[in-house]
């Protein structure tokens, strides 16, 4: 083979080799962490993960041009994941408090809420506000920001705090085995709608709160966080963030 013939075929492989590598290109991934338990922001239907939050992100997707890659787990198991790395962040309404940006960078906020309480329907323990749960059982999710909440209010009135990892939390209330809780108002009230809950709302939110996703501080999560907040920044822009909260709540959580 003569010279000119081992340059052509050099040519053509590395073309080849130029075009596979381009139609084979991976998309860069941002892996979030959910729990797929917190309705109707994250949830899993048909063994679909849907909600708001879940919207929101494939919305982020499409216009960073990444892959988004959801990771389910325990609310309580979320942080530790993203203190390891095996996620990016978490996308399970995180509130921003001052604790958690002492270790966390966060992105611009997505939802404004509420910290409220919630009594059985009827209000049959006759709570009409905060100053009536001293010496009364209030309960709250661990890991929460609203735990956080829930225990400084309580050295200041002298309640019981009752910890749940998940799941009975509401129908306990429902059933007097602890006198109130603290959740988010916007999550709960849709609760309340969509499965008939036997509870309802106590006075107005403790504190107004907003949500955002959270970033290990480095540098390399920097520019991801710099990518979604200009995704949200649009979204917000053109309407696409009001879209999506009306399809879920019928409202505008999305504007303080």
């Amino acid at each position: 083979m003569n010279k000119f013939k081992v340059l052509l075929l050099g040519i053509l492989l590395g073309t080849l080799f130029i075009a596979c590598g381009k139609e084979g290109a991976q998309k860069e991934v941002i892996r979030v962490g959910t729990s797929g338990g917190y309705y109707p922001f994250t949830y899993t239907e048909n063994d679909e993960l849907k909600g708001f939050d879940i919207d929101v992100w494939n919305e982020i997707g499409k216009r960073t041009g990444k892959d988004i890659e959801f990771k389910q787990a325990k609310f309580s198991g979320l942080f530790g994941m993203l203190d390891i790395g095996k996620i990016d962040t978490v996308s399970n309404q995180i509130t921003i408090t001052d604790k958690r940006l002492e270790k966390y960078n966060f992105s611009i906020p997505y939802v404004y809420s509420g910290a409220q309480f919630f009594v059985a329907k009827g209000n049959p323990k006759g709570i009409k506000g905060i100053e009536d749960l001293v010496g009364r059982r209030v309960a709250t999710e661990v890991g929460t920001n609203f735990e956080e909440i829930v225990r400084g209010l309580s050295k200041k009135m002298e309640f019981e705090t009752v910890v749940y990892n998940s799941g009975s939390l509401v129908k306990d209330v429902e059933l007097g085995r602890v006198d109130t809780f603290m959740m988010d108002k916007v999550s709960i009230v849709e609760l309340i709608k969509k499965n008939n809950l036997q509870i309802e709302l106590l006075d107005k939110p403790v504190k107004y709160i907003a949500n955002a996703f959270p970033f290990v501080k480095k540098e390399k999560n920097q520019k991801i966080m710099n990518e979604v907040n200009e995704a949200l920044n649009k979204m917000r822009k053109d309407g696409t963030l009001i879209k999506i909260s009306n399809k879920y709540f019928g409202i505008d959580i999305t504007s303080n």
